[in-house]
Order: structure tokens, then sequence, then C-alpha cells
């Protein structure tokens, strides 16, 4: 009996190696990581380059405490990604991983309202469903009942807003009075809490795990940013799952043109080689708490010259590679084979994302857009088949945690046409179990 302990107690084969989009168990069975583990091996397993430069750097130190040393590895990591930033967003903070920087980010807000005489301010507004980490910081601003119900009276639950899921309300995510609907109901919460109370909104501008890749509809992005800066709110885009250019985009938003005042990264980011994330945030407001008695906050293993040496080697392959590129074409190829699925199951009732941050919903059907039935937990049946069948997939429950299914499908960056024609096959595959294995009553109107 293992030792170790996680989730559950499912079982899973013991890891031999991996390689670019494959990994390997100790039988030899072979699997593709259709999901990029959860959406961090952007740039895949194993990178020649990124392993030479953290090799060099464990030549010379392996850690450096941030209160005691500077680090070549850490200040050009800082600089590279100060310079992806949008402009007026140049300070870097290092941590190790999503949680830690949302944690970040929302501390770095309320010490910045603190400097400012604003002490009433302390809320921040998040959507639901929404998913923005484990710790209780993060857990404050998620909207998933499942995740933070346990947690409730160990925390102050912050106010919630409905993500912009267009297509279960029955709207056209085309149309900018879409977005400037659901744009209204921050504005609406905003009032309601008293913008003098409210800190700032944290939103994934292309969703994560717990609405399965949402884009948001026309304007939302604009207008969420207007309101804010109407009302004093500070903007925090979530960039843990939809940065390091899995949109296409470096950041998902820049699809919109959009800046925040704080920016969360992580996953692809360090690309799965070390555990690493950062908070960028807006020059004034990092100047503005240093004057102050500085920022309040800090991890052991913030700004490892190690973690950023693989973090910079991550960057270049990016760069190098044009790999945000090849998530903008091979994820138009990837979303059309998914289409194609949708048209050949009536289970699909929705297939959705920007590059190869994409995802499909499962539904009784499309035209109410009825779940299937929760007892049948589709979400880990499916994934359970395409692993038998050497596909590694990552699902949740659509709605709140409590019902629906949706699959991401998210190759790392580097997946080419013919291996996204293999994805496509095996998912085929795999549904066809899936759909032979439904009890006669699970599909069509209730």
């Amino acid at each position: 009996m293992s030792r170790l302990f996680y989730q559950t107690r499912l079982a899973r084969p013991e890891l031999d190696r991996a390689e670019g989009i494959h990994m390997w168990d100790v039988t030899g069975k072979r699997y593709i990581d259709g999901s990029s583990g959860a959406m961090v091996s952007n740039i895949g397993h194993s990178n020649p380059r990124v392993l030479a430069a953290m090799h060099k750097q464990m030549e010379r130190a392996t850690f450096g405490y941030r209160l005691h040393f500077q680090t070549e590895a850490s200040e050009a990591l800082a600089e590279r990604a100060a310079a992806l930033a949008p402009e007026g967003l140049g300070r870097v903070f290092f941590v190790s991983g999503g949680s830690e920087a949302v944690e970040s980010a929302m501390k770095l807000a309320r010490q910045y309202a603190l400097s400012r005489g604003e002490a009433q301010r302390y809320k921040v507004i998040a959507r639901t469903p929404s998913y923005h980490g484990a710790t209780l910081g993060a857990l404050s601003v998620t909207g998933y009942a499942p995740m933070t119900a346990p947690f409730d009276p160990m925390m102050r639950p912050m106010p919630k807003v409905p993500a912009p899921r267009a297509y279960l309300d029955g709207l056209d995510a085309e149309d900018p009075a879409t977005g400037l609907h659901y744009a209204a109901m921050l504005e609406a919460r905003i009032l309601e809490e008293g913008p003098e109370t409210v800190l700032a909104f944290i939103v994934e501008p292309v969703g994560g795990a717990s609405t399965g890749a949402l884009v948001p509809p026309a304007e939302y992005m604009r207008e969420i940013r207007k309101i804010c800066d109407t009302y004093g709110v500070l903007l925090i885009h979530d960039e843990v799952m939809s940065g390091g250019g899995r949109t296409g985009r470096f950041f998902g938003a820049e699809h919109w043109d959009v800046a925040p005042d704080l920016i969360c990264l992580s996953k692809g980011f360090g690309g799965g080689y070390v555990p690493l994330g950062a908070v960028i945030a807006r020059d004034d407001m990092v100047e503005t708490v240093l004057d102050h008695g500085g920022f309040i906050h800090g991890h052991t293993y913030a700004g490892n010259p190690l973690a950023c040496a693989a973090g910079l080697a991550v960057l270049e392959e990016i760069d190098t590679q044009d790999l945000t590129g090849n998530a903008a074409r091979m994820g138009d190829v990837l979303a059309s084979r998914l289409r194609d699925l949708k048209q050949k199951y009536p289970v699909i009732g929705d297939v959705r994302g920007k590059g190869l941050l994409l995802a499909f919903e499962l539904m009784r059907d499309r035209a109410s857009k009825a779940p299937l039935p929760a007892t049948l937990n589709a979400h880990s049946r499916l994934v359970e088949i395409a692993y038998e069948n050497g596909l590694i997939l990552y699902s949740r429950r659509t709605r709140g945690g409590l019902s629906g299914d949706h699959f991401l499908v998210c190759p790392p960056m580097i997946v080419n046409a013919e291996q996204v024609e293999e994805i496509v096959d095996l998912l085929d595959k795999s549904l066809a179990r899936f759909v032979a294995e439904l009890p006669a009553d699970a599909l069509g109107p209730v």
C-alpha cells in the first residue's frame, strides 16, 4: 500500500518516463498527454534545452534566499515576464504555484488600498462557477461548492456574480449586448456591496477547470475593465491556466486588448519542470506599497534560482519555437475535429475554447441544455475509458460542481497535425464506448 494519499483511493500505474506529448508507465504502455497534465506541460515533457538550463543552474546554486541574494536567473525571468505584460505592469513577484499567485495578488491589492488610506476596501468579487486555487484565500474567491462548502466556516467567502455562460443561458455570445448583460451584473454587485468596500474583481480571461474553457461573450472583458475603473476597483486576471501561450496569445486577455492591474501566472509558466508562478503588478502599485512599509508577504521558495532558470528556458522555447502560434494553428484544427465529433455524437452539447485551451460538454439534450443524470458520473467515466485507451483527459462538473460534465482537451503546445488526429481518433473510440454504455433513457428531452 502506498504511503501517499491524495483526493481519493484511485490507483494509477507508475510513471516510467515522458517525452514530448507522450508518457509511458513501467509496463511500457504509452499515453498521449491530452490535457498537458492539469494544463501545465505547455512545451511538452523532457525538453532537452530546458533540462540543460536547469543542469547549468544546478552547477551554480540550487537555492538562494531572496532576502540574502539577488540571482541572475530570477532577475532575468522577471525582466522577461514584465516585457510580456501590458505597459505599466512591470513588477514581478515569484511564487511556487497558482494558489500562491492568487493569494499574493489579493494581499498586494489589499496592502495597496491600505497604503492609499482605503482601509474599508477588502471585498474581492469573483464569479460562479470559478476556480482560483485550493488554499483558503483562493477558495474564498472560488465558486465551486464541493470544494468550498466544507471550509466555509474557516474563511470569509467573497461576493460572487454569475460567469457569462451564454451558451447555457440561450444567449448569443457574439452579440455585444450579451457581454454587456453579464458585465452589468458586476456593476450591480459592486453597488449592492458598497463601492467603497470593494477591493478587486478576479476573472479568468478564458475559463479553466470550473467552466471548461469558457470564452467570454463580445464586449464583456472591455466592459468589466470600464466598470472597475468607474468604481476604483482593481482588476485581477487569473491567467494561471490561460497564460503562457496556450490560447494562441501569451496572455488570454490579449484577445480582447484589455490590461488588468494584476496578473496571476503559473502552470505553463514553468511548464511542469519546477513549481513556479508569478504575480505581475502595476509599477505604481508596488512603489506605493513599498513606500508604506513594504509587502508583508512571502514564500520560502519565491524566486528560487533553479525554478527561475527553468522558467526562463520555458519562455525561450515558447518564443523560439513559435509555440504560441502553433497553439493557435493546431487549436483551430483540434476545435474543428471536436466539432466533427459533436455532429457524430448527440451527447456532445457544446465545444468551446481558444487555441489549445479547448473543452467539450456532454448534455442529455442540446435543445434544453439538460445535463446527463449526475448519478452517471459521466465526467469521471469517460476519463477512465479514455485512459484505458491511452488518452489522458481532464474533467470537471460543469454547473457549480454539482451536475454537468465537461472535458478539457489541451495537449502540449508542441502538438502537430498528425498527433491531433491521433488524439481525436482515441477520443472517438472512447466516446463510442461511453455512449454504448449509457442507459436507454439517458439521452433526449426530459
